[in-house]
């Protein structure tokens, strides 16, 4: 069975070394006060929490898997109710949320590492509660003062969790033409009806409410997205005193045998006139779920980072103990008949990939979290602006490409266990039948990808990605003369160049037809995730080449050199595939193929 500890040396290095957390948050009145002992007493709890209570659960409820009992009872693996008892009972749900409604009020970045956690820990488990603090988000930022004192209370005591209700059997991403029907009451709520499909968490035995937040359309609405709303759809509805009382015609008709995640119910939900509010404005509920949605791929990204800590971390102690063959330049252990894997270039290779995109993927992830705050609670305005831009440039990245690199780095590790990662047993496999998922849901990679160039980089002439290029600037700016830094300045600086060349070279291409934007953007999305990861890395190689007396830094400084020499110098290949136009792969008629 695999095992986990939370990688806090890093964590912590990230936090206060890199981002320097404490200084930014004097900056935001609301976490003034806050300190570093503070931040790593809340994390160091949380590490113990993943690793003891919902880790040894992993493993046993993804071979159990859900259960589905009828007339939409789900029960979820054993133990994984008991685990969500003690995780309410910690108070772990209220970490970020406002204090307003029963929330501690720490950090987004706080909640975001915990998160890491909890996925490294159990991803299937960690859904449940992921979804909810999504639907907390959305009704927080556009539910009325009425559905705020109702819902967010009992959402940030995790009694009552969440879920988002958004595809149909007929349409996935492509919601503008989805088909539930809201008919108005007459009193303020509405009968929703239709059929809702793939819902993560849609129903389960760990807490006494669901509350589904479900997009429909109102009689008249508007054809495509604009004709979308928002409804709050609870399992039960609240009585008079806000307990939950009858049951409401939204139910689970069966849930999906899935490649992953086992764990986690992933419901079929038919809505047959069941009673909702509605969220916002009518035919506006895009705006309002879109909170939840950018909030959720957020959450995708740390799905995948937690996977990926947890397949390096496993893959790495079997690299340490398994004997195979002689080291090439001779026997490293000369007492045992055969030398470790891990002295082999090949092996090395693979384990250098997945730490190398790990803890670029750590300082990335948390570097935007600690962005939201900002975004979200910065005294000053244009601070608030710049941080929203950015979280916005960068949302489709944390999500596709961590979670493509993910995939990569879960596969790495079943191949460094060899023929053992193939067998259940080892727990290897699973990571990978888990890793999946995530570059598919909360929209494709192929549709961030869509979302970076067309929505986030081309729409506004490239105004968001001048602002990253900015902060890349001022950095090779202030380390020009640091001795040592060149070799990671270069091929930041290079391709940097090569990302406003490809830009440029898009843009014009796109006015002229759209299928060069479509074309282009998986592999653009590729190459912009490496000017991220090359930014991040060039920080933490600064750092280390000050503190070289130390083992943890001559690691982080090998790996930076890895990265740099072997994972940035696909990004060739990534741009040629970007200008070789849309001809290549549209000009086949589609009765051909």
């Amino acid at each position: 069975m695999p095992s986990y500890t939370a990688p806090m040396r890093d964590i912590q290095f990230v936090l206060h070394e890199l981002l320097k957390v404490e200084d930014a948050l004097k900056e935001i009145p609301a976490h003034a006060e806050l300190d570093a002992d503070t931040l790593n007493s809340v994390l160091e709890e949380g590490a113990r929490f993943a690793a003891e209570v919902i880790q040894p659960l992993n493993q046993s409820g993804d071979e159990e898997g859900c259960t589905y009992v009828g007339d939409g009872v789900v029960h979820a693996p054993k133990g994984f109710k008991e685990a969500y008892a003690q995780y309410v009972e910690g108070g772990w749900p209220a970490l970020s949320c406002d204090t307003e409604y029963g929330g501690q009020g720490l950090p987004h970045f706080v909640n975001n590492a915990f998160y890491e956690m909890l996925n490294s820990a159990n991803q299937a488990w960690t859904m449940y509660p992921g979804l909810t603090h999504g639907a907390y988000e959305a009704l927080h930022a556009h539910g009325t003062p009425q559905q705020k004192q109702l819902y967010l209370p009992k959402l940030t005591s995790g009694e009552w969790t969440g879920t988002m209700c958004l595809t149909e059997p007929h349409c996935g991403s492509d919601l503008g033409i989805l088909k539930a029907k809201a008919e108005p009451v007459g009193d303020g709520s509405y009968l929703i009806s239709g059929t809702k499909i793939f819902i993560s968490s849609g129903e389960h035995d760990l807490a006494e409410n669901i509350i589904h937040l479900v997009l429909a359309r109102l009689p008249g609405a508007p054809e495509g997205t604009k004709g979308i709303s928002l409804f709050i759809v609870p399992k039960f509805l609240p009585d008079a005193s806000g307990k939950p009382g009858e049951r409401n015609p939204v139910k689970c008709g069966s849930i999906e045998h899935k490649m992953g995640i086992h764990g986690n119910a992933t419901c079929v939900i038919n809505l047959d006139g069941a009673k909702g509010w509605l969220v916002g404005e009518e035919n506006r509920g895009l705006n309002a779920m879109f909170v939840m949605m950018n909030g959720a791929r957020l959450g995708v990204g740390m799905q995948s980072l937690g996977l990926a800590e947890v397949a390096l971390q496993n893959s790495l102690i079997y690299a340490k103990d398994r004997v195979q063959f002689r080291a090439a330049k001779g026997p490293v252990n000369r007492d045992k008949p055969a030398d470790p894997i891990i002295v082999h270039a090949d092996v090395r290779r693979m384990l250098f990939t997945q730490k190398a995109y790990v803890e670029a993927g750590r300082a990335f992830s948390y570097w935007l979290a600690l962005n939201i705050d900002k975004e979200l609670s910065h005294p000053d305005e244009a601070v608030r602006k710049e941080s929203a831009d950015l979280v916005a440039l960068l949302t489709p990245i944390v999500k596709a490409f961590v979670s493509d690199n993910t995939f990569e780095c879960t596969n790495h590790a079943l191949q460094c266990f060899g023929g053992h990662g193939f067998i259940k047993e080892w727990g290897m496999e699973q990571f990978v039948r888990d890793a999946r998922i995530n570059l598919i849901y909360e929209g494709t990679n192929a549709i961030q990808s869509l979302d970076l160039l067309a929505r986030k980089v081309l729409a506004d002439g490239g105004a968001k990605l001048k602002k990253f290029g900015k902060l890349i600037q001022a950095f090779v700016v202030e380390n020009q003369g640091h001795a040592g830094m060149q070799e990671f300045l270069e091929p930041l600086m290079d391709i940097g160049d090569k990302v406003n060349k490809l830009t440029g070279e898009i843009g014009p291409k796109a006015q002229q037809n759209q299928e060069e934007v479509t074309a282009a953007a998986v592999p653009y999305l590729r190459v912009v995730g490496h000017l991220v990861y090359s930014y991040f890395w060039a920080q933490m190689a600064r750092i280390a080449l000050d503190n070289q007396g130390d083992d943890f830094y001559k690691a982080k400084l090998a790996t930076a050199r890895f990265y740099f020499a072997k994972l940035l110098p696909e990004t060739a290949g990534y741009i040629r595939q970007a200008r070789a136009g849309s001809e290549v792969v549209m000009g086949l008629p589609a009765e051909l193929f």
